[in-house]
């Protein structure tokens, strides 16, 4: 069986709440005519659609260009702010890249860089959510469709592939291996086009390829960019290309002749987009980096330098989209939002070009600056108002290097001097005045603006591992809890490295998550190996009634928060667990047709002979907890996950007596589940690396398997377990010693799932052919590795409890954490929370699942199928992933020789990382100070009488190992330590065998 891919879970925290738009910059564009919709894809992974409330096939008003007698006779100007949202949906969980409309505007195709491509209707009723079409192996960049009837789709990416996509759910129909079949180590796809049988690509390679759509295979290259290019259009026969590169080209070519027929230099900077509706490509749209959009016209020419091309507008950022319907422009850039510009008349006149003498040029260039034009050139200063009907000089572009600039101009320039001047320079000499001239667009100001909202571009992680903060784009500066996922408190606009040291604290916590904001919200990752590595002390936390909680007590971080998220999926599987144990119990008790009507439901036996002690209590059940019956001659103390009995004495007088760890752990918590933490349970957890020894669900089913083997064998087939009683006889210590300081600890190793215990090892025997046969059988079960796969293991247990003992409904299996591990967080219900998987050949992962915290118990099914069987053992069993405990070693040492010392050989300690400064203040105090002895009214803390240094600076009692080392003692090596009295408490020395005792290792901490 293959290895699963690593699986992760992901949340993203939700921001305010407004009417839509994009947080991020926006990169897909396209719009609906029929309906008047446009819709828009960023980088925040949304897609919105908004009602334009324009009628696209009526262009008069919209042209400033257009003549008197063209104009409406009503002259009342359309609302400036006519449009409105109309939905969103996240489909995606990166940057979407592009979008196309398909199947007569039905469907909305988006690429995302989260690797898929998905497939969004938004005239459904069921239009909430988008569905995976397709998945690459790395970002998909682009989409094209050869017309709005078609069913397929193709997609290109970084994965040097193009795949194409059946729109009706059938899947892949094609892949092409751009690097495979052209052996091209560029072969990225950065623009696609589609149209009849071939498809046009390109990308780094700066070669344009022309592909079969029906075989995959290559027809054609084209040579001819010096760098990357950013997008295709095909014309309706197919013959004609177009291509813009990051080369400041645009380049038309003819497939027939297999030739470059024309470089287009209007743009003096990388060109991002092309956009055409025109069947033969003679009417285009172009925009570059520096934000400048061109409309060139080259119908009714013979030769495409004798067209014109316009300047008509000056972004502030570069152009990613451009469309245009209706006399109207809409472009996107980095911004989250959308402008919309009036469209100008290429075939209106232009204006006569200035005499050279009346206007000098500027001394210096300044292609992103916008200045005022010449005094007595005219153009609208805003859209449509003051519009004149010729278009200004200086907007116009020069089409190529092989153009006159501008053909038009120069016959007006020519007319006018020659009635004006008797004598005037060269006609190129007026070329090089004019090429000197700034471009000035025609549109200085959008019509309208779709307003976005604003999202988080930066964010920096605090020391205490709960808070973040982020710098959205409006420069305001907030403060989040990733715990109970929402903003603690806004800084307004400032520098983020301003806010953090007011913020910070001196903490050290291990990095139990990964958080990001590429998508203009916050994210946090966690994944398995390491989501569960951070605790924090419950008194340092905001949670109510800490009262509730033992002192000292530490929460894991990691489960607490992921049993929040879940909660809902965790109560839905509660129900379904019980119902399944009510189901298989009346199974097991249905008549099966062969019982008699009427048998007795019960018989009568006649009394035993022998006396019964009715001061002797049956086995039974304790606290939900299963006891093994007892076999003749033999009582079986049981390691269950409710723990040993406190009343020993009420047990068999042939019981074996619990372990010191079992007895300790029975009184020490008193519970009657595995629910126990690792973290927190006991007050000598900060003595030893090692937990009380709890009873577990794996400990009970060996026992109850090993009475069944045992039989009436005796007790000397139990005594044959290899157990060492030098473990027995071994406590937990405060701290690990070196060489030569006798304070060991078990050889058992700290494991972080609730409640383990040791396992009893049954004596080797002979196995009967029915054993046998039952243990292949057993073997044979193979369970699913993911989440349903820990259900199914839960309700084997329940089938093995009912074939044991049918009479008795079998022991609730799912076991979740407690209030004292896992306090309850409020967080919003529609806190998004997604399972993600590994993708390592693009080097990211891929979202299965996606879904609010409040919906998860609808969407228990899917969770089921898609979640990591880590999650279940963590949801459902309260079991987290074993992992060495880290320590800190320090030696410990009196401040001036002011206090007895306690070290002996090389000093050398070691403690949990998390361990306080007040617990090693107690463990010098245990061995310095002489135990009273009667218990005093009022005791002082001994952090109120003792005090740590560390490089000459007070300790705060407070304060972690992990912290000290990081803060304060910053470097390698073991950590010194130098305790000292303060005079506020006469210290009694400890009489002289008590540090003696210590040196020699027989002591142990209370």
């Amino acid at each position: 069986m293959a290895r699963k891919k690593r699986q992760r879970i992901s949340y993203v925290l939700p921001l305010a709440k407004k009417a839509g738009g994009h947080r991020l910059g926006v990169n897909g564009l396209v719009i609906d005519e029929d309906n008047s919709i446009l819709y828009t894809g960023g980088r925040d992974g949304a897609i919105c659609a908004w009602d334009l409330n324009l009628d696209l096939h009526d262009t008069h008003t919209s042209n400033p260009f257009s003549s008197p007698e063209d104009q409406s006779s009503d002259s009342t100007p359309k609302s400036l702010n006519s449009t409105k949202f109309r939905r969103q949906v996240q489909a995606h969980t990166h940057w979407v890249n592009d979008i196309v409309l398909t199947q007569q505007n039905s469907t909305l195709v988006s690429a995302s860089s989260d690797v898929t491509v998905k497939a969004w209707r938004p005239h459904s009723a069921q239009g909430t959510r988008a569905q995976t079409i397709g998945v690459h192996s790395d970002y998909v960049k682009c989409l094209t469709t050869p017309d709005p009837t078609a069913t397929w789709v193709a997609s290109g990416g970084l994965d040097h592939k193009i795949y194409l996509w059946d729109l009706n759910g059938a899947g892949q129909k094609l892949q092409i291996d751009v690097g495979k079949s052209e052996g091209v180590t560029k072969g990225s796809i950065y623009a696609l086009r589609a149209k009849g049988p071939i498809i046009a690509s390109g990308g780094p390679e700066s070669v344009v390829r022309i592909w079969d759509v029906r075989t995959g295979k290559s027809i054609t290259k084209l040579v001819g960019h010096t760098d990357n290019v950013r997008d295709i259009l095909l014309s309706e026969d197919g013959d004609t290309v177009m291509s813009a590169s990051s080369d400041q080209t645009v380049k038309v070519w003819s497939l027939t002749a297999g030739r470059c027929l024309n470089t287009l230099t209007m743009h003096n900077d990388s060109v991002w987009c092309l956009f055409s509706t025109h069947p033969q490509l003679s009417l285009f749209y172009s925009s570059d980096r520096s934000g400048l959009v061109a409309k060139t016209d080259t119908r009714d020419v013979k030769e495409i330098d004798e067209g014109i091309s316009l300047a008509v507008l000056q972004e502030n950022d570069g152009v990613h989209k451009i469309v245009a319907a209706g006399g109207h422009i809409w472009t996107t850039t980095s911004s989250s939002s959308i402008n919309r510009w009036c469209d100008v008349n290429t075939k209106a006149d232009i204006e006569p070009l200035p005499l050279p003498e009346q206007s000098r040029a500027p001394s210096s260039l300044s292609k992103g600056s916008v200045s005022t034009s010449p005094s007595n050139t005219n153009f609208p200063t805003t859209n449509g108002v003051n519009a004149t009907s010729k278009i200004p000089s200086a907007a116009v572009l020069r089409l190529s290097v092989t153009a006159p600039f501008p053909g038009t101009r120069l016959k007006e320039f020519d007319r006018s001097t020659s009635q004006q001047t008797p004598s005037i320079r060269k006609a190129s000499e007026a070329m090089i005045e004019t090429d000197l001239h700034l471009t000035v667009p025609i549109q200085a100001l959008p019509e309208e603006t779709i307003q976005g909202q604003n999202g988080l571009i930066k964010h920096v992680m605090l020391n205490d591992r709960k808070r973040v903060l982020t710098l959205d784009s409006t420069g305001e500066v907030v403060l989040w809890d990733l715990l109970k996922c929402m903003p603690i408190k806004s800084f307004g606009k400032q520098h983020l490295e301003d806010v953090v040291p007011m913020v910070n604290t001196v903490e050290s916590v291990a990095n139990w998550c990964a958080v990001d904001t590429r998508t203009g919200r916050l994210s946090v990752m966690l994944e398995e190996n390491y989501c569960f590595d951070a605790e924090v002390y419950a008194d340092e936390t905001d949670v109510a009634n800490l009262t509730d909680f033992r002192e000292d007590q530490r929460i894991n971080l990691g489960k607490w928060v992921l049993r929040n998220l879940f909660a809902a999926l965790i109560e839905e599987e509660i129900k379904r667990d019980e119902a399944y144990r009510k189901e298989l119990l009346a199974k097991h008790h249905r008549p099966n047709g062969l019982q008699r009507g009427n048998a007795p439901l019960s018989i009568m036996m006649p009394g035993s002979a022998v006396s019964s002690n009715d001061s002797q209590p049956t086995p039974r059940p304790l606290g939900g907890s299963c006891l093994i019956p007892g076999t003749p001659g033999l009582s079986i103390g049981v390691a269950s996950p409710s723990g040993a009995p406190n009343h020993v004495s009420s047990l068999p007088p042939n019981h074996l007596q619990p372990t010191a760890e079992e007895d300790h752990g029975s009184e020490q918590d008193g519970t009657t589940n595995d629910q126990a933490s690792t973290t927190g349970t006991r007050p000598d957890d900060y003595f030893s690396p090692n937990p009380t020894a709890q009873p577990s669900e794996a400990s009970s089913e060996c026992n109850q398997k090993l009475a069944n083997t045992l039989g009436d064998k005796g007790p000397d087939a139990l005594l044959a377990s290899p157990v060492d009683d030098k473990d027995e006889k071994k406590k937990g210590s405060l701290f690990g010693k070196g060489k030569n300081f006798k304070m060991t600890f078990p050889s058992m190793k700290l494991s972080r799932i609730s409640g383990e215990a040791k396992p009893v090892v049954a004596p080797q025997e002979d196995k009967s052919e029915d054993a046998s046969d039952k243990s292949s059988e057993k073997e044979e079960r193979t369970f699913e590795d993911s989440f349903y796969g820990v259900i199914q293991r839960i309700r084997h247990d329940y089938d093995e409890q009912i074939q044991t003992n049918p009479d008795q409904p079998p022991v609730m299996g799912v076991t979740s954490s407690l209030l004292d591990e896992t306090p309850v967080l409020r967080q919003p219900p529609h806190t998004l929370v997604l399972i993600q998987e590994d993708s390592p050949e693009a080097g990211g992962v891929v979202d299965l699942y996606g879904g609010a915290i409040g919906t998860l118990g609808a969407d228990t099914d899917i969770v089921e199928k898609i979640a990591p069987a880590w999650l279940g053992d963590l949801l459902l069993r309260n079991h987290t992933p074993y992992k060495e405990t880290v320590k800190v070693s320090f030696t410990l040492q009196p401040l001036k020789d002011e206090l007895p010392s306690i070290a002996t050989a090389d000093g050398r300690l070691n403690a949990n990382r998390m361990l306080r400064a007040k617990k090693i203040l107690a463990y010098v105090a245990e061995r310095i100070e002489a135990q009273p002895t009667e218990p005093e009214e009022n005791p002082m803390k001994v952090e109120e009488y003792l005090e740590l240094y560390c490089h000459d600076q007070l300790v705060p009692p407070n304060m972690t190992l992990a912290t000290l080392r990081t803060h304060i003692w910053r470097t390698g090596g073991d950590v010194a330590l130098f305790y000292r009295a303060n005079g506020k408490k006469v210290i009694a020395p400890a009489p002289p065998e008590h540090p003696l005792a210590v040196a020699n290792g027989h002591s142990s901490p209370s």
